[in-house]
């Protein structure tokens, strides 16, 4: 797809910073950022059936991964072209796929996730992401992987996870338990016979929107192998198109 000309959107989730690209082990991030206006535009919904939010989280002892649905969303397009966007994520679906889904050890993780530890579900059951910004991609904004603490479940560097073949970098406002960050990734888009495709995986800092548990703060907490890292990797599969907005 061609570069978009000013201050652009796109419906893609869940996460990362502006400037340059994505940088190290996961997105830098920055104040919100405003949105354009965009006239002219053909809203396309997202088919929730076929969208869905990948997270893994990881600490010394072991990882833990699942899904969180997307319940509605729009792309906005223009000659075929991606020109705006938004989705709303449900905290409350999260689903934890690495245990058996009616195992003890599942309600209690999926409990505490939803607790004030982390999402805070009961005041902020949703989160929403906002494009700002749609740029192409460029390999070499991509910097290298910083260093992690080492253990044998230490998140996957950038390099390890991002989409293969990435057309774009895509930046948006991500509001989550409050918080409203701005971040940029790089993501694969497609838009084949009227259907659009967007995927992307990346890695970020939660402790932004205020999900401190555990959190790395301290090297003792790292001396005990007790804490959870702050890198999360975050992947969606968007898909837009392929049915009617009142659907």
């Amino acid at each position: 797809m061609k570069n978009l000309k000013s201050t652009l959107a796109i419906a893609a989730l869940a996460i990362l910073a502006v400037a340059c690209g994505p940088k190290g082990q996961t997105v830098e991030t920055s104040e919100a950022k405003e949105v354009a206006s965009v006239n002219d535009a053909t809203a396309v919904a997202v088919n929730t059936a076929n969208s869905v939010i990948t997270w893994i989280g990881s600490k010394p002892a072991g990882k833990h991964n699942g899904t969180i649905a997307i319940t509605a969303g729009e792309i906005l397009t223009n000659d075929s072209e991606i020109v705006g966007g938004s989705f709303t994520i449900d905290i409350n679906s999260l689903v934890v796929l690495d245990l058996p889904a009616e195992s003890e050890y599942n309600g209690k993780l999926k409990g505490h996730l939803m607790s004030p530890d982390f999402f805070d579900a009961a005041n902020f059951p949703t989160a929403a992401f906002e494009v700002t910004a749609v740029a192409p991609f460029n390999a070499a904004e991509v910097e290298a992987d910083k260093e992690q603490y080492e253990t044998e479940y230490k998140p996957s560097a950038l390099s390890e996870i991002m989409v293969s073949n990435p057309t774009h970098f895509i930046s948006g406002n991500l509001t989550m338990r409050g918080t409203t960050k701005n971040i940029t990734f790089p993501a694969h888009v497609s838009i084949v016979d009227g259907k659009i495709v967007a995927k992307a995986n990346f890695n970020i800092d939660r402790t932004e929107w205020g999900l401190m548990y555990g959190n790395e703060a301290s090297i003792a907490d790292k001396a005990k192998d007790s804490f959870v890292y702050d890198t999360v990797n975050v992947g969606f599969a968007l898909e837009a198109g392929t049915q009617s907005a009142t659907e």
